[in-house]
């Protein structure tokens, strides 16, 4: 866990942070962590997707988050939001200090590592993913990293083959091979979790259901995880963490189309006994907007309690 250590260092105070990565207390495990940022473009040659990439976002996050701003020609001038806030999804989620914990949420195609130190303090990372496209739905469920591969050999399932019949049957380590550098693979052994050599497709549903990050990223995560961590992969569109005055709410589209995002906050709400004590008009309003960010609505002034 050298590299673990290593982050520590840069941000020794408790929720500090750089980039995706932060050290919270375990009891404050499911709220929200880092800032939200604001930039202005500075040329009409500059794009949203540039500074998705810089700030490690995936192209879902960065255009949920400016709706009405064209992400390959934003303008001059134009003042993007940079959503660099999340909060770390923590139901279904057992973490020990033994193993390492990964949860992919593939709403909001991003993966968090967590770690629980000895003096019970989690070490959190997060990166922004590629997922499974329409009809090759990467599986929810419970599962672990069972083998490490530096410099993979494609193996092109046949599937992939019938669909594209020029592939090869197999692709060595290089520039063309599409598994990148590094891969994690699951204990469903048909899936990945691996790099690129395509990164536009982050924050994206590209995949035959593999999960697919950049290749900093994943050479980070291949470093930190050992075989036998955990792997918990959800789908939660909406998620919501308490605090002393209030809630914060995060909510991304339902690509799945499963149901209504606005149902899931009302029951997350009453499963949390808080349903009463939040203004409906504030919660729709936030709830509509879809827009992956974390946003805080105070408790009603005559619940405070």
């Amino acid at each position: 866990m050298s590299v673990v250590l290593a982050i520590l260092l840069l941000f020794p105070e408790e929720g500090s942070a750089i980039g995706g990565a932060f050290v919270i207390d375990f009891n404050d495990l499911g709220k929200p962590v880092g800032f939200v940022q604001y930039y202005k473009i500075k040329s009409d040659k500059e794009t949203v997707v540039e500074l998705a990439i810089k700030h490690d976002l995936g192209y879902n996050e960065i255009v949920d988050a400016n709706p009405g701003i064209d992400p390959w020609y934003p303008g001059k001038g134009t003042e993007v939001v940079i959503p660099t806030s999340w909060i770390v999804p923590s139901d279904g989620v057992n973490l020990n200090k033994s193993t390492a914990t990964i949860v992919v949420n593939l709403a909001e195609m991003r993966l968090y590592f967590l770690k629980q130190t000895e003096d019970d303090q989690v070490t959190i990372l997060t990166f922004p993913i590629g997922i499974g496209k329409q009809g090759t739905d990467t599986p929810l469920g419970y599962y672990r990293i069972i083998q490490k591969m530096k410099d993979p050999v494609w193996y092109v399932p046949e599937s992939i083959r019938k669909e594209d019949p020029s592939l090869p049957a197999a692709v060595p380590p290089g520039p063309d091979n599409p598994l990148g550098k590094y891969a994690l693979r699951l204990s469903n052994p048909s899936y990945l979790i691996h790099g690129t050599n395509k990164p536009l497709g982050i924050g994206r549903r590209v995949s035959h259901g593999c999960l697919r990050m950049y290749p900093e990223d994943i050479e980070l995560l291949y470093r930190l995880v050992n075989t036998g961590d955990q792997v918990l992969i959800i789908y939660e569109p909406v998620k919501i963490a308490k605090a002393k005055r209030g809630i914060y709410i995060e909510v991304h589209r339902d690509y799945k189309k499963t149901g209504s995002n606005l149902s899931r906050a009302v029951q997350k709400l009453i499963k949390m006994k808080l349903l009463d004590r939040i203004n409906e008009k504030a919660l729709y309003n936030i709830v509509f907007r879809e827009d992956g960010i974390p946003h805080f609505l105070p408790f009603k002034l005559n619940s405070l309690r």
